[in-house]
């Protein structure tokens, strides 16, 4: 006799594969094959509302090579790359290696899903590492890479941070979590940042909030930011040229593409401390 629920299935790790996933839903998003029929019907919800999630994904992977490429060429070879999601392409110590020898990247996340599949995947990579971590705990975050070994707090440090802020909501305090990081990183080091920004698509902070306050299951959080509201994780921070910009506006290789009004929602940025 069944209760009538569906079964909860699970892959061979023991993740829950009837629960969609963040960190899976963005890999549907760039084509990969690691999710599953929850997290497709998730990301289908969202591309219903805005078709163009699936486009800013991948600005967001263009301007992470854009920006590692850019703090290798001004000598950064640290990089802790914070709630990065699942593995896929042109992740942070590939960018970084393909721009010089003798460069280092720490993973830094707290979702097991991301943490099986990215140690699986880098156990090999003399130049990456995997850690448990999370940005709302960034005192632990550093003690943990600095007592293991992996980072070396005596030179500049670039923290990558894509993406991951924008579902963090204001009650957690990510802006002064983020603050804390960065008084404990040395002078020279360099905060990557991408965050979404409502200020083209106010119509969509409803619908698109009430996906992932669901899938987080914090029901009246809110994270939904404007650009103007984003600009504060820089405080204490110099940033480059051109600033807090559209991600397509941010050192671009050639002309950009010209985007419809609404197309690409999310800027980013990278900011050094003194």
């Amino acid at each position: 006799m069944t209760s009538g629920r569906s079964p909860r299935h699970r892959a061979p790790g023991g993740f829950d594969t009837s629960v969609a996933n963040i960190a899976r839903m963005n890999d549907y998003f760039l084509g990969g094959k690691d999710n599953f029929a929850a997290d497709r019907d998730a990301a289908d919800r969202l591309l219903a509302i805005a078709p163009e999630i699936k486009s800013m994904v991948v600005e967001n992977r263009r301007f992470l090579g854009r920006a590692v490429r850019h703090l290798r060429e001004r000598g950064i070879g640290q990089f802790i790359d914070v709630s990065a999601g699942l593995p896929t392409r042109n992740n942070t110590h590939e960018v970084a290696r393909s721009h010089g020898p003798g460069s280092v990247t720490v993973y830094v996340d707290s979702d097991p899903v991301v943490l099986s599949h990215a140690r699986a995947i880098l156990v090999d990579s003399a130049s990456s590492s995997v850690v448990e971590g999370d940005i709302l705990r960034p005192r632990e975050m550093v003690e943990r890479c600095r007592d293991d070994g992996l980072i070396d707090f005596g030179r500049p440090v670039a923290v990558v941070i894509l993406g991951a802020l924008q579902f963090i909501p204001h009650s957690d305090e990510p802006f002064k979590n983020v603050a804390l990081l960065r008084d404990l990183l040395p002078g020279g080091s360099h905060l990557v940042l991408s965050h979404a920004v409502f200020d083209s698509r106010p119509d969509a902070v409803t619908p698109v909030e009430d996906v992932y306050r669901a899938l987080l299951d914090r029901p009246g959080a809110n994270a939904a930011r404007t650009l103007d509201e984003v600009r504060p994780f820089f405080d204490g921070l110099e940033l480059a040229e051109p600033g807090l910009v559209p991600l397509r506006d941010w050192r671009p290789d050639g002309p950009v593409d010209t985007a419809p009004p609404r197309g690409i929602w999310m800027a980013g940025g990278v900011g050094r401390k003194p």
